[in-house]
């Protein structure tokens, strides 16, 4: 089979042998596959570590057909069911996150083996190619889920990279909230208007959180000594993921935030908890989703709650990989960019 295989940094095309389903397994032909974000980092990391950092076929948000089972499967799901699956494939020494792990083969292939217990079946839609995206839809499912929403509502989602965008569309399916959306690209802020951000601002040139504070209306004192503490309305969703955010993000909240970091930060950084102690802000962190949400998020591809196409600036071949994997790192140019058999 072809594979796309991340090696000391950099992305090439390879043949490999194809791999065998297991007990519990199935073989899937994927026919969309997205990059992911976590893609580049894995990248970057096996450039600075090329020793240490083994290859990695890479894909971990697909979409296929079912080609053949394993033993000791259910079978369920017919021979050419179209069907997506959370991305873990259990082995012997645990479950391997599928496409991000050097023991299990990535999506980004001609076939792949998924776990038959994970499996989301597919209905027919017209862009099928669109239920790859159910896995980064699920983050933001999740990361909405750590909130704790209620009626009424401010959020400020602060960078609509593809986790961001998918916050913002998981905002808008939940309904009941209003969204300000901040980022120095003009690209994605086009993007998150179409994902039905509120308000969408230049942080370059107004700050986010003037338009967010007067959303939230009337700031709640910040020590319960002033009064008894009404329910805050303001939530921020940190979706960047780079040294300094997170700290500027609480110097800038206003008392009683609840901020969700789901941004992934690799670095070490800083921040000063006396500005969280004295405003009282909450801090979650956010990571993945849970198999409900997985199959919430596809629910809301299939049924047309959420529309993910504006997410998708390019599809290419797997022969393009390398190609797409360079042009996603400018923000203006691309979001997410499927590949395809």
């Amino acid at each position: 089979m072809r594979a796309v295989v991340a090696k000391a940094g950099a992305i090439e095309v390879q043949e490999l042998p194809d791999p065998t389903p297991g007990p519990g397994q199935v073989l899937v032909a994927p026919s969309a596959c997205g990059i992911c974000g976590s893609d580049l980092h894995l990248l970057e990391t096996q450039a600075a570590m090329p020793d240490l950092v083994p290859a990695i076929v890479l894909g971990h948000e697909y979409v296929g057909t079912i080609l053949d089972y394993g033993p000791d499967t259910e079978r369920t799901l017919p021979i050419g069911s179209v069907v997506t699956s959370v991305p873990y494939l259990d082995q012997p020494d645990g479950p391997q996150l599928i496409g991000l792990s050097p023991t299990v083969t990535g999506a980004l292939a001609d076939v792949v083996v998924l776990q038959e217990s994970r499996l989301v079946s597919v209905p027919s839609i017209p862009q099928p190619e669109y239920a790859a995206l159910t896995e980064p839809l699920a983050v933001g499912v999740h990361a909405v889920g750590a909130a704790d929403l209620a009626p009424g509502d401010v959020a400020l989602v602060v960078g609509c990279g593809p986790v961001g965008l998918s916050v913002i569309a998981a905002l808008k399916a939940v309904g009941s909230v209003e969204v300000v959306a901040a980022d120095y690209s003009s690209a994605r802020r086009a993007l998150a208007e179409k994902f039905g951000a509120d308000v969408v601002v230049d942080p370059a040139q107004t700050s986010p959180y003037t338009a967010w504070a007067q959303l939230a209306g009337p700031e709640i004192p910040p020590s319960p000594l002033v009064e008894t503490l009404r329910r805050p309305r303001t939530v921020v969703f940190e979706c960047v993921g780079a040294p300094g955010v997170l700290n500027s993000v609480m110097e800038s909240a206003t008392p009683h935030t609840r901020i969700v970091v789901v941004g992934v930060c690799q670095q070490p950084d800083t921040i000063t908890p006396a500005i969280a102690i004295v405003k009282e802000l909450a801090l979650r962190f956010a990571f993945a989703y849970r198999p409900d949400e997985f199959a919430r998020a596809s629910r809301w591809i299939t049924d047309g709650t959420v529309d993910v196409g504006p997410l998708v600036t390019a599809t290419r071949t797997l022969a393009d990989a390398a190609g797409a994997f360079a042009d996603l790192r400018n923000p203006e140019d691309h979001c997410k960019i499927l590949l395809t058999p």
